[in-house]
């Protein structure tokens, strides 16, 4: 499904007010047109082709309009009254230094068109001929007659642009029809005598036609469950609704690609798809909207880029430095004198005011948006289109070395002069030192002196730059911030519900550094060559010498869950194995507790724990209270095979995801020790299936089931693969709604068992008689037989268990999510047992001691009561 933007037609002396933003250009009540409409058949022009002049804004969408264009004729839905339509890339015949023919341009770019009829010239077969030039801004077009030559002949040879020019004068084919596209800077470089119709292209100016663009983009995909999709376009459209400034920013089309893309990328990462960075996807979006093919290559080609310069490379001394110096000072908006001061206020000479003028009409609204906050009275502000542009260019600024010292930026020319005569200089002193004395010639060995010097220098510059990028990852007021991934889709899908509190006035820029890693990839670095930015490999191999010794002294220290998935994250954008290998060797733990783990961070974990060799393991993995689904297990398998001890507790698992830890637990190779699963509904079935690994699995010291579902005949199940496994520890079946039997066989199991010292088994539908017993069967028969130590209840017998404080710390950490009706029941049936065991005692310390337990348990039990009980589940129950 395509959606096309808003066109509307102009008079040719409306023209005078396109050179601001489409937002403020239309006119009230302008109907839209098609492209087909703009060349219905004018008066006064009997015998020739029309001229339409397609112009807008980078971003509004002139490429793509021209592409459906293209793909609709020769599909015969659009324009069918042309036999011919003929689409050409300006920027390819700007780079042709050769003079060709029309038809020999023709035939070059298009072999099966060689001599076509309708392109000889002959009668008015050029009649039914569309020639379409896309981004006439990228061509030098002259039409003074003195300048370019008349030309009639389509064989005769000349330079593109002349072609082009006689073409638009009519002198060239005068019957056929042109349509070209081009940016507001070059509007008036096609004379208006030459132009029959004027029409903008102003993109999205609506809502709903962002919805659509959205709609059809996140819908594309089919044979996927279309919920989650639809719900993701819901809440996008809910923030544009609320005029946010990404509904500001979406009326470009551009942005609304960019939008999507970033979606796809944060909620449908598939693992069996090409591996996406986000950094990537910006680079790739500059790319689109800023660079193009290139037909051929020569001299010319090369001389015209080189005085032209490149666009994205202004963008980054100006805009870049406007974005790293918010970045640096916590500010993400922009008065006008500060737009002013660091874009135009240093030109002098005619060819930057040219620059100027153009960067302004072209490229600063592209980039650049009226803040949807306000001003008040420091006047209108303005803020980068979307967040994370801000970031991305001040992470370019930086990586490209723009922000280098005065002495660092003549370090680098007087080396890169001296180096390139270093050969000459050789050649030269062998030369004289048979001539001069020999402290002459000493002098001239100093020369050879200040390549090294510098390049000494050039390294402490990029060293610099690795320095602040682990600063800026590791900054203590980011703490408490959510994890990157999750700021990226606040920011596009906004927040619903309680606004999340606000640690400190400053704004977070996570992404700066993150972004700067992702630059040095190889890719990224491809990218931004053809864009005439220019990283080499000299500078990426400093930068990441110096980053791995920054980042593995900030590992050393404890870090929060959010940064360390930063972390994670900038380790994957870095798309550098070898280094990634080097820092997490520096790791031994990974926690991750309350993180909202979503495919593309599970995605993200297992990357780059796949960079590690076979015989890395980290001693523990924390997804505690992750919302992970059976989906993120499959993708989170790799990362389970370098884990000891593994924690998915308080999660959404099922009975399915037991398939796939049995599997797990059954790998030879897995080194999981310990495996935590409480409170997962994995049922009596899922129980069941991940006990069928215990008879081969070697691995396994301690398993934690509580409060999975177990049951009766899970526990059964349990105590009958407990003969088969020789090297569990401890088990943890609490909350499992198991009776009196199914624990006394549990326990009788456990006791054969050969090495497990403790069962927990509190919390469970336990009589008092049942518990008496299940505490007399731990008990050794005999002198020197093993005791296994059985936690049903804050008693052992008549005594306190030593472990009551764990017991009622674990009940009031889940009383939040666990029945609490069924919970306040068993802390009164913790009180009877509190009550008859005092009551057994002789000694008054004893009894003191009940007493303090008796009062921990009460206090927890009012904690309770204070609180509605929330409504039960079936698997509470």
């Amino acid at each position: 499904m395509h959606v096309d933007p808003l066109v509307v037609e102009r008079e040719a002396e409306e023209r005078a007010g396109v050179l601001s933003s489409p937002l403020q250009t239309r006119t009230p009540g302008s109907p839209s047109v098609t492209v087909e409409q703009l060349f219905r058949p004018a008066g006064g022009a009997e015998g020739r082709g029309l001229n339409v002049l397609l112009y807008g804004a980078v971003g509004t969408g002139k490429s793509t309009v021209v592409r459906k264009l293209v793909l609709d004729w020769c599909a015969g839905r659009t324009l069918s009254h042309f036999k011919l339509l003929v689409p050409f890339s300006c920027e390819d015949l700007g780079q042709l230094s050769k003079a060709a023919s029309l038809r020999d341009l023709v035939s070059r770019k298009y072999r099966h068109l060689r001599k076509h009829p309708l392109l000889s010239g002959e009668d008015d077969q050029a009649k039914d001929v569309l020639f379409v030039f896309n981004g006439m801004e990228k061509m030098n077009l002259d039409f003074r007659i003195g300048a370019t030559e008349l030309c009639s002949d389509p064989d005769e040879a000349l330079p593109p642009a002349v072609l082009v020019v006689n073409l638009l004068r009519k002198y060239l084919l005068p019957e056929a029809s042109i349509l070209v596209t081009t940016r507001l800077s070059a509007l008036d470089r096609v004379p208006q005598k030459y132009v029959s119709r004027y029409a903008q292209i102003c993109g999205f100016l609506d809502a709903e036609r962002q919805r659509a663009y959205f709609s059809s983009r996140l819908l594309q995909r089919s044979g996927e469950p279309a919920g989650g999709r639809e719900a993701l376009i819901q809440l996008l459209y809910l923030n544009l609704q609320r005029e946010s400034q990404l509904a500001a920013a979406c009326f470009l089309p551009s942005y609304c690609w960019l939008t999507c893309a970033t979606l796809h990328f944060l909620h449908f990462t598939d693992a069996k798809a090409p591996i996406r960075t986000l950094t990537g996807i910006y680079t790739g979006f500059l790319r689109l909207n800023f660079g193009g093919e290139v037909l051929g290559t020569g001299e010319g080609a090369a001389a015209l880029q080189k005085q032209r310069g490149s666009l994205m490379l202004y963008v980054v001394r100006t805009l870049g430095k406007l974005a790293f110096d918010g970045v640096t000072n916590k500010r993400a908006s922009f008065s006008e004198e500060e737009l002013e001061q660091w874009i135009g206020g240093k030109t002098k000479t005619d060819e930057e005011l040219r620059q100027l003028a153009m960067f302004r009409t072209d490229v600063l609204d592209f980039f650049l948006a009226p803040s949807v906050e306000g001003g008040g009275a420091e006047g209108r502000r303005y803020v980068f289109a979307v967040p994370a542009m801000q970031e991305y260019l001040a992470a370019l600024y930086v990586v490209l070395g723009e922000n280098k010292s005065a002495l660092e930026k003549l370090s680098t020319q007087v080396s890169a002069a001296i180096g390139q005569a270093g050969e000459d200089v050789n050649v030269l002193v062998n030369i004289l030192s048979k001539f001069i004395p020999l402290r002459l010639f000493a002098v001239f060995n100093l020369l050879k002196l200040f390549p090294k010097l510098f390049e000494k220098i050039s390294s402490r510059s990029r060293g610099s730059i690795a320095r602040t990028m682990a600063a800026e990852m590791f900054r203590t007021e980011d703490s408490h911030n959510e994890d990157v991934l999750d700021q990226v889709e606040q920011n596009l899908l906004g927040v619903h519900g309680p606004q999340p509190e606000q640690r400190g006035e400053a704004q977070p820029f996570e992404l700066y550094p993150i972004f700067m890693g992702g630059l040095l990839h190889y890719g990224n670095r491809v990218l931004l060559q053809q864009l005439g930015c220019s990283i080499q490999s000299s500078t990426v191999a400093q930068i990441t010498q110096a980053l791995r010794k920054y980042l593995v002294r900030e590992l050393s220290k404890p870090q929060p869950p959010e940064e360390l998935m930063d972390l994670l994250v900038l380790l994957y954008e870095f798309q550098n194995p070898r280094v990634t290998a080097e820092v997490l060797a520096s790791i031994r733990t990974i926690n991750l507790p309350n993180i909202r783990m979503t495919p593309l961070k599970c995605f993200v974990l297992s990357s780059v724990l796949s960079c590690t060799p076979a015989s890395y393991h980290l001693e523990g993995m924390n997804l505690s209270s992750c919302l992970l689904t059976h989906d993120m297990l499959q993708m989170l398998r790799p990362a389970f095979r370098h884990t000891r001890n593994l924690n998915l507790q308080y999660n959404s698992l099922g009975p399915e995801s037991c398939v796939l830890l049995r599997d797990l637990l059954l790998d030879p190779l897995s080194p999981i020790r310990s495996l935590q699963l409480c409170d997962n509904p994995l049922l009596e079935a899922g129980a069941c299936t991940l006990l069928e690994a215990l008879p081969q699995n070697q691995s396994l010291t301690h398993l934690s089931l509580m409060h999975t579902g177990l049951g009766d005949r899970g526990a059964l199940q349990l105590a009958e693969r407990l003969r088969q496994h020789a090297g569990l520890l401890e088990l943890n079946v609490a909350y499992n709604n198991i009776g009196d039997n199914a624990a006394l066989a549990l326990v009788d199991a456990c006791r054969e068992h050969p090495s497990i010292h403790t069962v927990h088994l509190y919390l469970n539908a336990l009589s008092d008689g049942g518990k008496q017993t299940l505490y007399a069967r731990g008990v050794p028969e005999r002198q020197g037989g093993r005791r296994v130590k059985v936690l049903a209840s804050v008693t052992e017998g008549a005594d306190i268990s030593e472990d009551w404080h764990p017991i009622l710390s674990v009940i009031l950490e889940n009383a939040s999510s666990w029945d609490r009706q069924r919970v306040q029941q068993q802390l009164k049936a913790f009180l009877r047992d509190l009550d008859w065991g005092r009551r057994q005692q002789q000694s008054v310390w004893k009894r003191l001691h009940f007493m303090r337990v008796e009062r921990g348990v009460r206090k927890t039990l009012r904690m309770l009561e204070k609180d509605a009980p929330p409504p039960t589940s079936g698997f509470n129950q």
